[in-house]
C-alpha cells in the first residue's frame, strides 16, 4: 500500500511584535563623584530615567532597565521620530555654573536603550519643563528656579549646541494669596519670585509661549527659526489673576483654543488663540476640584484628548484627575468627574500611543497608576496595576515598531 504524506502550506510567520517602551524621568540624589546638587523636595528617590516594557493590552508596566543620572531628569521629551529623548534636569549646578543641564540621548531602535550624546548649560537654575519646535531644529526649556527661558539648537546628529537665546524674566511678582483658591487653602507656593514654569511652541511654530508662575503672567515670543531666537510679541504677555500662578498649558487639537492649569489657584482657563497675531484672550475660568472643595490643592498638569473632546487636569494634595467635557461649538468645559489617582502627589500624567490607557506618575507615594479610559465618556477606571519608581515626575512612550526606517 502507497500512502502518501501531504504537508500542509506553510504560512509565513508574522514578524514579532516590537516592544511599547515608556520612560519615566524621576528625582534622584547626586551620584558620587557628580558637582550637580539637587534641588526639589522629596530628592533622591529615583535613579535616573527608569524603562519599562508596556503590555499593550493589560497597560501594565515591566522594568526593562535605567539609565542612571543623579541630575534630576524630571522632564523628558522625545523628537518626531523617536530617535532621540532628551531630558531637563532639574539642578542648581553644572560644575562651576549655576545652572541646570538638558540631556540628549540616542535611543535604539531595537531596544529603546539610551546612549547619551553631550549634555549642555540649560541658561538658568532648575529646567523643570522641555519641548521641541516644529521644526525638529531646536529644544524649547524653562528653567524654573532661575526664571528664565532658552533656545537650545539641535545639532545633525542630534546632540545640542550652546543655546541660541536666553531671555530672563524681570519685575513683577504676584500675590502670596491666590484670587481664585478654594477656602481656606495655605497653597502658595511659587510667588517669592520668578518661576518660568514651562514653554512650547504654537503648533505652526510661529510662536513660542511661556508662563511665569510668580509674574501669574502667559508670554507669547514670535519665533525666528533661522536663528533660533525668540522676539517680543505685541502685546508680550497675558495676566492670569493675581496669584493664581500659571503652570502649564494645552492646545486643543483645532489650535484655536488653549486651557491653562493654575497651580495654586487651582482653575483652568480657556484661551482664544490667534494663530496670526500669538494673541490670547481668557473666556471661561473654571475649578479643577469638585464642587465644595476647601483646603489647599497644588494644581500640576493638562492634558486635552486626542479627539479634543476632554480635558483632564491634575490635583495635588486632593491627589486626583479632574475631568471635563469640551463644548465641540464653544470649546467652554463642563466638570464631569473626578478621579482618585491611588497615590500621592501626582505630578504629571500621560496617555499611552492609542490612548486607551492614562499613567499617573506619583510623586510623593514613588509609583505610577495605570487607568482604562473610556473613551465616549471621558471617565477613567483604575486597572489595579502600581509600578513602583522613586518619586516619578514624567513618563513618555515610544512605539519601537512605529520608529521610522
Amino acid at each position: 500500500m502507497l500512502i502518501l504524506f501531504i504537508s500542509p502550506i506553510m504560512q509565513a510567520s508574522e514578524p514579532a511584535q516590537k516592544p511599547l517602551m515608556a520612560y519615566v524621568g524621576t528625582y534622584t540624589s547626586p551620584l558620587k563623584n557628580m558637582l550637580e546638587t539637587q534641588v526639589d523636595l522629596p530628592p533622591g528617590n529615583g535613579r535616573g530615567i527608569h524603562l519599562f516594557h508596556v503590555d499593550r493590552e493589560t497597560g501594565a508596566l515591566t522594568p526593562a532597565g535605567i539609565h542612571e543620572m543623579g541630575t534630576s531628569p524630571s522632564a523628558l521629551v522625545l523628537n518626531a521620530d523617536r530617535t532621540r529623548l532628551y531630558s531637563a534636569n532639574e539642578t542648581e549646578r553644572l560644575g562651576d555654573d549655576e545652572a541646570g543641564s538638558v540631556s540628549a540621548f540616542a535611543v535604539d531602535p531595537e531596544d529603546g536603550h539610551l546612549t547619551l550624546l553631550n549634555s549642555v548649560n540649560s541658561g538658568g537654575k532648575g529646567p523643570a519643563h522641555l519641548s521641541i519646535h516644529p521644526s525638529g531644529r531646536f529644544v524649547l526649556v524653562a528653567n524654573y528656579f532661575g526664571g528664565s527661558v532658552a533656545v537650545l539648537p539641535i545639532e545633525d546628529d542630534g546632540s545640542l549646541g550652546e543655546a541660541t537665546d536666553v531671555k530672563q524674566d524681570e519685575g513683577h511678582v504676584g500675590p502670596t494669596t491666590a484670587t481664585n483658591a478654594p477656602p481656606g487653602s495655605f497653597a502658595f507656593s511659587g510667588h517669592d519670585q520668578v518661576h518660568a514654569h514651562m514653554i512650547e511652541a504654537d503648533p505652526t511654530g510661529r510662536f513660542v509661549l511661556h508662563v511665569d508662575l510668580g509674574q501669574d503672567r502667559i508670554y507669547s515670543w514670535k519665533f525666528d527659526a533661522d536663528n533660533g531666537r525668540l522676539l517680543a510679541n505685541d502685546p508680550p504677555f497675558v495676566s492670569l489673576p493675581p496669584g493664581d500662578g500659571p503652570r502649564h498649558f494645552a492646545f486643543h487639537p483645532n489650535e484655536r483654543w488653549l486651557y491653562s492649569l493654575q497651580e495654586e489657584g487651582s482653575t483652568v482657563v480657556l484661551f482664544d488663540w490667534n494663530g496670526e497675531t500669538g494673541r490670547l484672550e481668557a473666556r471661561q475660568t473654571i475649578s479643577s476640584l469638585p464642587p465644595g472643595y476647601a483646603g489647599s490643592n497644588f494644581c500640576s498638569g493638562i492634558l486635552v484628548s486626542s479627539d479634543g473632546r476632554f480635558v483632564y487636569a491634575g490635583n495635588r494634595l486632593h491627589d486626583s484627575i479632574g475631568i471635563f467635557a469640551i463644548d465641540p461649538e464653544t470649546g467652554e468645559l463642563s466638570h464631569v468627574a473626578d478621579e482618585w489617582t491611588r497615590g500621592n502627589y501626582p505630578r504629571s500624567f500621560q496617555f499611552d500611543p492609542t490612548s486607551r490607557f492614562l499613567y499617573v506618575c506619583n510623586q510623593r507615594a514613588d509609583h505610577v497608576t495605570v487607568f482604562r479610559v473610556n473613551r465616549e465618556e471621558g471617565t477613567l477606571a483604575f486597572t489595579g496595576h502600581f509600578t513602583p519608581v522613586g518619586n516619578p515626575s514624567i513618563i513618555v512612550f515610544h512605539d519601537l515598531d512605529a520608529t521610522a526606517e
